[in-house]
């Protein structure tokens, strides 16, 4: 029986199959929508990778990931926009409902937070053109404040949309509830996400007390603190019904048990902790 509303980014069994096993498995359990990373991609190869999906009829949720623009040099810099023109042709192979973007944090041994804002809003508008002709929205993921320096510059949804919203409608925004969950003004900021027709994803997992790594620790839905029904309550009210994605990073726990085992409980803690 096909699950409803469930879409399995391919991270959360990143370690245990490949891009065509972890397919099978998803649709061994009714999952017909996922959000595969590009190295999963790229070890099937992006020809073989899109007919699997096509010929299985899978939807793309997203395909992570794009950004990372910050930059120390000119080089570099080029470098980074030229992986993120690739990354859109890659999602737009998928007919991906969006580009998931991870914006990059501190370039090089740079301490201006605000100029690395800025190299993020002018790499997503230099790009843009190129998403545009071929169809692909781009979708800026705010990350966790701990991931400020490294990873991502863009902390609060609040953030990513004042950065999106100048951009056009083609920019938005994937609602990671493991990034935003703890922020006072979430419910403000979702609605206007909502108004301003930018929630593109919707991603699930939970977070853990105590967390003991803040990358590879995420927890199994209703295993942690997040209101997930809370905020699902939040997104749909403000207009946005598709999949829920469950991205789970664990390397001690979820990443160490059976592919099968691991899908089969998203499908159940799908049902029991998110639906609404």
């Amino acid at each position: 029986m096909q699950v409803e509303g469930l879409s399995i980014n391919l991270a959360t069994i990143r370690e245990q199959c490949g891009f065509a096993e972890a397919v099978d498995i998803c649709l061994k359990h009714g999952i017909t929508s996922i959000a595969p990373w590009r190295d999963q991609v790229a070890k099937a190869g992006l020809d073989e990778a899109v007919r699997i999906v096509k010929s299985n009829g899978i939807k793309l949720t997203g395909l992570c990931r794009g950004g990372f623009f910050p930059a120390a040099n000119e080089g570099d810099w080029q470098k980074n926009l030229d992986d993120n023109r690739r990354a859109i042709d890659e999602a737009a192979a998928f007919s991906a409902d969006c580009l998931v973007l991870v914006v990059g944090g501190l370039p090089g041994a740079s301490r201006d937070i605000v100029a690395a804002r800025q190299m993020v809003f002018d790499g997503i508008a230099a790009v843009l053109r190129h998403a545009q002709a071929a169809g692909v929205k781009l979708a800026i993921e705010p990350l966790h404040p701990m991931y400020a320096a490294d990873r991502s510059c863009v902390n609060t949804l609040g953030q990513a949309l004042d950065m999106c919203e100048p951009l056009g409608e083609d920019v938005g925004v994937a609602i990671d509830v493991y990034h935003v969950w703890w922020d006072p003004d979430l419910a403000n900021q979702i609605a206007r996400a909502g108004r301003m027709k930018r929630i593109f994803a919707h991603h699930i997992c939970d977070w853990l007390v105590p967390t003991k790594d803040m990358l590879l620790d995420r927890g199994m839905m209703g295993d942690g603190v997040i209101d997930l029904k809370g905020i699902r309550r939040m997104v749909e009210a403000a207009g946005f019904f598709g999949a829920q994605e469950v991205e789970i990073f664990s390397a001690e726990t979820w990443w160490k048990r059976p592919a099968d085992e691991v899908i089969a409980t998203c499908v159940e803690r799908f049902r029991s902790c998110c639906q609404i």
